[in-house]
């Protein structure tokens, strides 16, 4: 599904908290927090992801000299069972919460989903966030942590981190102008270990729509970049784009930057935190500085869970892209 919002919807502030392997990345220093901590002071690894979602509101609140009964609206998720980490976040917040879930794509839903609410007139503002934390994740999709299981080559590391971003009607450096929500696409793969060969069908074709849609090509975006396909995920997506006759030499996978491959990372990242994390820490601070006028990001996700995967289920996955422009560009006739 193409949407073309009615206006631009302006990206006012953003920010990013992550945990310490993610400090110790290509982009230390970015994030508005690195915690060396990556229980982040609690006692258990689901309230640290809290907490360190909660770190990233304020961050985010902070930066835009507003309080928590200044927001009026917010809509994202996590990994973890039901998204309990946002929900546990959420219940000291007070703000209008709207929970979604759609694993690693789950960023670009929540501002595609918060962009319409703000287009439409029904909120003057609305925040998008996502999270992940790697002992969580790992602990449910994977193995226990305390069984140090050899990781695969094609295994990708869940990101500690959270990035949250506030729309508003008017702004001055990004605006979101269009989208493409994804379908449901499933290559067949079922190693849970693999997942960016199961996402890349999805990235592949939710890009291929909204060329179609909008009647662009991939030259004529400064970046596009997809979520966390890794080495593996982003191999392929190059070859099924190449079997569609679509050129693409501007990608970049977040998660193939947020980490040094030297870290021990197999084929990348992965998570809900990963995508947006490298969104609000490296993206868009590209459009405050002039380099980037017209980017897409387009967030993937794996929608298994640990019951399907033991019952022997394939990975369906989902794709979701926004189209994000420079003030100049957006507002352009």
């Amino acid at each position: 599904m193409y949407i073309k919002y009615r206006r631009p919807v302006a990206i006012t502030q953003w920010a990013s908290v992550v945990g310490k392997k993610e400090g110790r990345g290509p982009l230390s220093g970015k994030f508005d927090e690195e915690c060396g901590d990556d229980y982040f002071g609690q006692a258990t690894w689901e309230k640290a992801e809290t907490e360190l979602q909660s770190r990233c509101l304020s961050h985010l609140l902070h930066k835009k000299g507003i309080g928590r009964n200044d927001v009026e609206l917010i809509l994202g998720g996590d990994l973890c069972n039901q998204i309990t980490s946002t929900a546990y976040t959420m219940r000291t917040i007070g703000a209008p919460f709207m929970g979604l879930y759609n694993a690693c794509s789950t960023m670009a839903e929540a501002m595609i989903a918060a962009a319409c609410m703000v287009d439409g007139g029904y909120t003057s503002n609305a925040v998008a966030l996502a999270s992940s934390h790697f002992c969580t994740a790992e602990r449910q999709f994977r193995t226990p942590l305390d069984y140090g299981g050899k990781r695969t080559p094609t295994a990708q590391w869940t990101v500690t981190g959270c990035g949250s971003v506030m729309l508003e009607r008017f702004g001055k450096d990004a605006f979101i102008t269009a989208a493409q929500i994804g379908r449901v696409v499933d290559l067949g793969v079922k190693d849970a270990n693999n997942m960016g060969a199961a996402m890349a069908p999805a990235a592949a074709e939710t890009l291929k729509r909204f060329l179609y849609a909008s009647g662009t090509d991939c030259n004529d975006y400064d970046a596009i970049y997809t979520g966390d396909l890794g080495r593996v995920g982003s191999d392929l997506f190059f070859h099924l784009l190449e079997n569609e006759k679509i050129s693409i030499d501007n990608h970049t996978d977040c998660g193939c930057v947020i980490f040094s491959f030297s870290q021990n990372v197999q084929s990348g990242a992965s998570g809900c935190g990963c995508g947006a994390s490298v969104l609000a820490a490296d993206i868009l601070p590209k459009f405050e500085n002039g380099e980037y006028k017209n980017i897409l990001f387009i967030a993937t996700g794996a929608l298994m869970s640990p019951a399907t995967s033991m019952q022997g289920e394939s990975i369906p996955c989902i794709a979701h892209l926004v189209n994000i422009k420079s003030k100049e560009e957006a507002h352009k006739k």
